[in-house]
């Protein structure tokens, strides 16, 4: 009532949904503050997310607890927990990290526990790259004209992640390129509009601003998207595992593997990371190298067969 009396009145308050069941000085206390800072509210959507999913994760167990009572021995405790997960383990270091250092910054403590402590070696390179036979099998189940053969087309040949994927449309077009603004990023990529990629469009309707839709006639979400396509993956027969960001890493694989350079890569695929995309041009170097390595030694006769004949 004391809120509604002084919004009637025309003074404007902010509610913190919760606020009168957080204990100050709490780690709910403090992610509550956390959610309404600038750095949190200018990331992107998908990242908001993101760190909401750890942090909210973090919360569940721990919300209650005093965030001056965390210590560096806590921490390494809990991400020694994780220690067959490794990138759980870092996540958690990082969501730990963001929000200690925050906490000084607040002053619900003077010092910043998780310095010094170092990430997890984590051998695990990520979602696993489609291979071209895996590719070549989705293809031969899915024929053209169904929605499971655009979802592989546009992944494929565009390299962009699922969250730009489903929101590609005839909007996107212009000018001989499909031009979007990454959602995860901000990064803006054009994609010129040729070949396969032309063909592929050219066979959609002008009807509906996604080019992907469900069953139902509607936008996918992303999540929904996912799990669709891991449908699809699996009405093909192919092991789990695949997944579109896997097609994502497979689309750069192919640029490398035609002799592009790392920069060439990272303006189809919005890359910001150069030392990332450069893996995939080392290893396409590293099968050149090998197959001319190779092929320099393909002519040598073993001594005992040296003055043979051939039949």
């Amino acid at each position: 009532m004391e809120v509604y009396t002084k919004a009637i009145s025309g003074e404007r308050q902010i509610v913190e949904i919760g606020r009168s069941r957080t204990i100050p000085g709490s780690f709910s206390d403090l992610i509550v503050k956390y959610y309404q800072t600038p750095e949190f509210n200018n990331l992107a959507p998908i990242t908001q997310r993101t760190y909401r999913n750890d942090i909210e994760r973090f919360r569940a167990q721990h919300g209650d607890k005093p965030v001056a009572g965390l210590t560096t021995d806590h921490i390494e405790k809990l991400i020694a927990e994780k220690a067959d997960r490794p990138a759980a383990a870092n996540r958690l270091r990082k969501t730990l990290k963001i929000l200690m250092s925050f906490a000084v910054k607040k002053r619900f403590r003077a010092d910043n526990p998780t310095v010094g402590i170092k990430k997890l070696r984590d051998r695990s390179t990520g979602f696993r790259t489609w291979t071209e036979d895996e590719i070549a099998i989705y293809y031969t189940k899915h024929p053209k004209g169904t929605r499971a053969r655009l979802a592989m087309d546009l992944l494929l040949l565009t390299a962009q992640r699922r969250s730009d994927i489903v929101r590609m449309g005839w909007q996107h077009v212009r000018g001989g390129f499909l031009t979007i603004r990454q959602s995860k990023t901000g990064t803006e990529v054009a994609i010129p509009v040729v070949g396969r990629f032309a063909e592929v469009l050219g066979a959609l309707k002008r009807e509906n601003l996604a080019f992907l839709m469900t069953a139902q006639g509607k936008p996918f979400t992303e999540a929904g998207f996912t799990n669709w396509f891991h449908d699809m993956v699996k009405g093909a027969g192919l092991p789990t595992g695949l997944s579109p960001h896997g097609l994502r890493k497979a689309a750069c694989v192919r640029l490398a593997d035609a002799g592009r350079s790392a920069t060439d890569i990272m303006s189809i695929s919005g890359h910001r990371n150069l030392a990332e995309v450069q893996t995939y041009v080392e290893a396409a170097n590293r099968k050149t190298a090998a197959h001319s390595a190779m092929e320099s030694i393909a002519h040598l006769i073993p001594e005992d067969e040296k003055g043979t004949k051939t039949v």
